[in-house]
């Protein structure tokens, strides 16, 4: 209650509300704006809301006029003693003074459960930054873990990439050897079917499946006699063949002996 706007507050627990025009007061010093006064009042025995006391006087309630007309205030008074004015004036001081005392009572239970709140606040709020801070720090450790692990695979992804540019340089290695070796034989095999060409022109030998005596035996005379003529007119000349005695042979040709295709 404000004592420079000089109002008075309902002292209905649940309503607190300005009072103005009609209100109702009590002889235990409390007052109530005219709808809860005439709800709480109205029943016999009336019961005081605020202190619980019962009001079983006959003024023990009476319901008045906060803002009187000037008329009442020049007769309400007037006639009586000036003891009596003074005591009535003492008696309406004490209300207010009661009733400001009351109002800063329940101010300072008001402020004192508001403070108690904002403790019960503070503290949840203190337990939850706490958690707050425990679970940074727990994510903290965790991304400095998975940046330790992220910096291993990077270490063995940089290890695994230069294996695999050394195997890949080894296999460009063996792959060039390979072609190489692979054109060498290929060389080789077309020398050695010219040569094998070159010789089947030349010499004629019989099949496998016939020895020379065997188709001598058998009757391959023609033949016999054609190699055996060839061989006779080319006996005095140096040509592809040359056929001489083994005695000759081993004075004149310290070399390896021919050697002879077969041709099938």
């Amino acid at each position: 209650m404000s004592l420079c706007e000089d109002t008075l507050l309902c002292n209905f627990p649940k309503c607190r509300g300005k009072l103005s025009g009609f209100a109702w007061v009590t002889a235990c010093s409390h007052v109530f704006c005219d709808q809860h006064g005439a709800g709480e009042f109205g029943r016999s025995p009336a019961v005081c809301p605020a202190c619980s006391n019962t009001l079983s006087g006959k003024l023990d309630i009476v319901r008045t006029e906060l803002s009187p007309s000037e008329e009442y205030k020049a007769m309400v008074l007037a006639g009586l003693r000036p003891e009596t004015v003074l005591d009535i004036s003492s008696r309406a001081l004490t209300f207010w003074t009661y009733q400001v005392h009351q109002e800063r009572l329940y101010q300072e239970f008001a402020m004192s459960r508001a403070e108690g709140h904002v403790r019960q606040v503070e503290k949840l709020l203190s337990q939850q930054s706490q958690s707050r801070e425990l679970e940074l720090s727990a994510m903290r450790e965790e991304v400095n873990c998975l940046k330790k692990m992220l910096e291993e695979y990077k270490r063995k992804y940089s290890e695994v990439s230069e294996r695999l540019m050394e195997r890949n340089r080894q296999y460009q290695k063996l792959q060039g050897m390979y072609d190489s070796l692979r054109l060498r034989s290929m060389v080789g095999e077309r020398e050695a079917s010219q040569g094998t060409e070159y010789s089947a022109g030349t010499v004629r030998y019989h099949t496998p499946r016939q020895s020379p005596g065997q188709a001598g035996m058998e009757g391959d005379s023609r033949g016999h006699h054609s190699f055996l003529s060839a061989l006779e007119n080319d006996s005095g000349k140096t040509g592809f063949f040359q056929f001489i005695s083994p005695v000759r042979h081993s004075q004149a040709y310290k070399g390896p002996p021919r050697v002879f295709t077969k041709t099938h």
